[in-house]
């Protein structure tokens, strides 16, 4: 079988390395297109994954999306047409399941914010199979022409099934130059470029002043673009650490005694990992992430002052891990369609 997966965020990578590697043990022939955005293809390459490199984020504009997204489209289409995929698969990627359908193939999307609004409308009914988190209210979905038999739910947390077989890396720290006598706390800020996410936040800012004139922490901020790593760095406050690349985010968080994010994939990360997690998040808040509120694993943040910041116990019994070979049988159900 010939299978076409498109990456367009960093998370995506880390959703479908497992994936790609199941595919691939069972003798299924799997090409990936990526978009040059974030991380995305520094983290390909830290995975070892080859790609085709195919148009770039259309920055914070209305109008610069729009033309990114049509000219993506057209790439997309050339590139796919006549290479005989049997599915696609994507988390998000709307552009990915336009394609297909212009290109009658079988598609798959997935995704666990389910306000991405214009995504969705896209995304969703150009895809004949979604596949989403049970946290999800179905409401939220059909306005999107996602029900049954297009629409799949699995439980848990994405972040369960891909971190199902990680074990972290306990030299990541050192390699940062983090004081393992200090608390270690691992930071995303807001998505800036995310059209769901217009609102200002001044709240990481404070966040990173507190932090980062604190003698007793180590606060590593992980950048989603090239502005907000030279932002943070012309703060120049001495607790404050900012990797120049990609780095192995999952060992970070995991062994962080706290993480303060703005995004929702890292707080799930920590939540899968047992690691005490606070959002900072601006906007409205989607239905996996209230269900991890409601049970405690995720802690809205108002106040930087509020933050714990002590060393932790690493407990086992906190982490929940999930058969990655679940969610592909789900993704692989569009050929069933």
């Amino acid at each position: 079988m010939r299978v076409w997966i498109d990456m367009t965020a960093s998370a995506h990578v880390l959703v479908f390395r497992p994936l790609i590697a199941l595919l691939r043990a069972r003798g299924d022939e799997v090409e990936i297109t990526a978009r040059d955005y974030a991380q995305t293809l520094q983290l390909l390459e830290l995975h070892g994954l080859e790609a085709e490199v195919i148009g770039r984020h259309g920055g914070r504009s209305r109008l610069g999306k729009a033309r990114s997204l049509g000219s993506r489209l057209g790439a997309l289409r050339r590139w796919a047409s006549g290479r005989g995929f049997d599915v696609a698969l994507a988390h998000g990627s709307h552009e990915l399941t336009m394609t297909a359908r212009r290109l009658d193939i079988p598609s798959s999307t997935t995704f666990d914010y389910e306000f991405a609004w214009l995504q969705h409308q896209l995304g969703c009914r150009a895809a004949t199979r979604v596949v989403v988190p049970d946290a999800i209210p179905l409401d939220r979905l059909a306005r999107y022409g996602a029900e049954s038999p297009k629409l799949l739910r699995y439980a848990g947390l994405k972040e369960e099934y891909y971190l199902a077989d990680f074990e972290p890396d306990a030299s990541v720290p050192g390699q940062l130059g983090v004081d393992p006598t200090r608390v270690l706390v691992a930071l995303r800020p807001p998505p800036d470029v995310s059209l769901y996410h217009r609102r200002s936040n001044p709240l990481f800012p404070q966040v990173l002043e507190l932090l980062g004139r604190r003698q007793d922490v180590h606060a590593v901020v992980l950048p989603r673009t090239h502005e907000q790593r030279d932002y943070v760095r012309g703060l120049d406050l001495p607790s404050v650490i900012v990797p120049e690349r990609a780095v192995d985010a999952q060992s970070l968080i995991a062994l962080a005694d706290v993480v303060v994010s703005a995004g929702g994939t890292m707080n799930r990360e920590a939540a899968a990992l047992g690691v005490p997690v606070y959002t900072t998040y601006g906007g409205r808040l989607g239905g996996v992430d209230e269900e991890l509120i409601r049970d405690g694993r995720l802690v809205p943040l108002s106040d930087p002052r509020a933050l714990e910041l002590r060393k932790r116990e690493a407990d086992a019994h906190l982490r929940q891990r999930r058969e990655p070979a679940a969610m592909l049988e789900l993704l692989l159900s569009a050929l069933e369609a």
